[in-house]
C-alpha cells in the first residue's frame, strides 16, 4: 500500500490534504483494506463544526463497523456526495474519489499529524 507524499496522517487512520485553510480527509487505504468491502458511509453535515479527534461518523463494510475520527478542527465545508450512492468508491480509491469531507480549518494543522513515511512506519507495526 503506498501513501501519498505532501498529505498528513492520523494514527486513527484518516488523511488529510491541506489547501490554503480548507483541509480534504479521507481514510487511508490501510483502513479501507482493513475493512473490506464498504457498504455504508456516514459524514458530517455540511455547516457543522467539528473538534479535532472528535468521532464524526462511521465506516459500516461487510465484516466491521468502524468510527471515523476528525483529525482537524474546523467547518464542515462539503461532503463527498458519491459516496452516498457509492461508498464503494472509498475501497476503489481511497485517495482520491474516495475523499470523505472538506472543513474550513482552525487553528492550522495539527502537529500530531504524521507524515508519508511516519505512517507507514505506525502501520508496519501494527
Amino acid at each position: 500500500m503506498s501513501n501519498p507524499e505532501g498529505l498528513k496522517y492520523s494514527k486513527d487512520h484518516e488523511w488529510a490534504k491541506f489547501d490554503g485553510d480548507v483541509a480534504t480527509i479521507g481514510i487511508t487505504d490501510y483502513a479501507q483494506n482493513s475493512l473490506g468491502d464498504i457498504v455504508y458511509v456516514e459524514l458530517p453535515r455540511v455547516g457543522q463544526s467539528l473538534a479535532e479527534h472528535a468521532q464524526i461518523g462511521v465506516v459500516e463494510s461487510v465484516k466491521a463497523v468502524s468510527d471515523l475520527f476528525n483529525p482537524v478542527a474546523g467547518e464542515v465545508v462539503e461532503v463527498n456526495p458519491v459516496l452516498e450512492k457509492d461508498p464503494a468508491a472509498v475501497n476503489r480509491d481511497a485517495f482520491g474519489e474516495g475523499w470523505m469531507y472538506k472543513i474550513k480549518v482552525t487553528g492550522g494543522a495539527p502537529g500530531d499529524l504524521l507524515s508519508a513515511a511516519d505512517y507507514e512506519k505506525l502501520v508496519a507495526s501494527i
